[in-house]
């Protein structure tokens, strides 16, 4: 009860405070982050609150879950295939190439890992999250391009790294077993299939009786939004009984649930996307109280120099190679390329390789500490500072590409 009653001040104080501060350039992930470091540190680590506890892991895994859901259910397919060009150059082209960027960063600094280790380390690293550089896909003074490829990226790509992020930790694991090609082969099937399964039919059915019920006019006020946040938990208890990945579940459920109801504004997932907001300020709380203070002691240069690559070299050289032949000057692609910040999904995947007790899994979750840590505080501080620096230099030169006319996909920024 002390780390729900501290985590309630915490939250208490940021929203109370959260006008002022975010014009500072504080965002909510360094401000969850510093006070759960504070309090964990005073406390000696006694806030009750166990890095591979269930309900660690269900705090976690759920504000993920929620988020992944509201993700792809503001999603409308139609707009985002007719402004598909930037955005689908990072997922298709940069996503891949950080992956495989990242995995050799990590067999040179980490020549005494396994390969599947170095890759999970890479898998979890790879997806970026909005929230940390909110203003940059918020800000009108960022041109329209920009941020429509940004906002489209950090919305989708968490979504994309799940599979590999669970191939990886499956090879991961069933190193220590043999027989991996069975072991990995049946994992992922398992994994990928009922969670396809647990997405289409919860996210199907639950969007065909929304507009069922709304057409009949059988909601009561209000209940809109919780009949929405069942729909999510649905798909992700359906997951976990099946046996099959919840977040893959997630995302399904919610393309599944925008295309049968219709319903893909904002609104039909404020109390969802409300809900994940919660949850993922309780995860940075864990993450400062619990995490960090475990990575601690594991810090070596190696972890270092891996962190800054892959918030810099890893990141930003993909960027550059996916957007050839764009016509983006390398202003553009510089901003693009530092704002591909580490979160919420880092975190998740990293408590849960640790939760699982894979191979070298302090050196994994420090290495997942140190970036996310770097990442939530550099882009936090720079995204005012730069912002500004890059709409001064876009409107000297006006041969830049211009803000698409037509209307941007409809994504959160987290």
């Amino acid at each position: 009860m002390t780390a729900l009653l501290l985590g309630a001040v915490v939250l208490l104080a940021y929203s109370a405070l959260s006008g002022p501060l975010s014009r500072r350039g504080v965002t909510s992930a360094m401000a969850f982050v510093l006070a759960g470091v504070v309090l964990g540190a005073a406390s000696g680590g006694s806030l009750g609150i166990a890095l591979d506890s269930a309900a660690a892991e269900q705090i976690t895994e759920l504000a993920l879950v929620f988020l992944l859901f509201t993700d792809a259910a503001r999603l409308d397919l139609g707009v985002l295939r007719r402004s598909l060009g930037w955005p689908g150059r990072l997922l298709l082209i940069g996503l891949p190439l950080t992956l495989l960027l990242g995995l050799g960063a990590g067999m040179l600094l980490f020549p005494d890992l396994p390969l599947a280790s170095v890759f999970l380390l890479s898998a979890m690293l790879c997806a970026t999250d909005a929230a940390l550089g909110q203003r940059v896909v918020e800000d009108p003074a960022v041109p329209g391009p920009v941020r429509q490829a940004l906002n489209v990226e950090s919305g989708l790509n968490d979504g994309i790294a799940v599979p590999f992020f669970l191939v990886s930790l499956d090879i991961s694991l069933a190193t220590l077993e043999g027989n991996v090609g069975s072991a990995v082969a049946g994992a992922i099937t398992e994994q990928i299939g009922w969670g396809l399964v647990a997405g289409v039919v919860m996210g199907g059915a639950g969007g065909y009786l929304l507009r069922a019920a709304r057409a009949r006019d059988w909601f009561l006020s209000g209940w809109h939004q919780l009949f929405t946040l069942a729909v999510a938990l649905g798909a992700f208890s359906a997951a976990g009984t099946l046996g099959g990945s919840v977040f893959i579940a997630a995302f399904v459920a919610g393309m599944a649930f925008r295309w049968s109801s219709g319903a893909g504004n904002v609104e039909t997932t404020r109390f969802t996307a409300e809900a994940g907001s919660v949850l993922a300020a309780g995860t940075w709380m864990i993450f400062g109280s619990v995490a960090v203070l475990i990575a601690l002691p594991h810090i070596t240069w190696q972890v270092i120099v891996y962190a800054v690559l892959s918030l810099t070299v890893v990141r930003m050289l993909p960027v550059a190679t996916a957007m050839i032949g764009s016509g983006a000057r390398w202003p553009t692609l510089a901003f693009m390329g530092w704002f591909g910040p580490r979160g919420l999904a880092s975190v998740v995947f990293g408590l849960l390789a640790f939760e699982r007790e894979t191979p070298y899994a302090t050196t994994l979750l420090t290495t997942v500490v140190v970036t996310v840590g770097l990442s939530v505080f550099a882009h936090g501080l720079t995204v005012m500072p730069f912002v500004a620096a890059y709409q001064r230099w876009f409107e000297a030169h006006p041969g830049n590409p211009r803000p698409n006319p037509g209307r941007e996909p409809d994504l959160p920024a987290r």
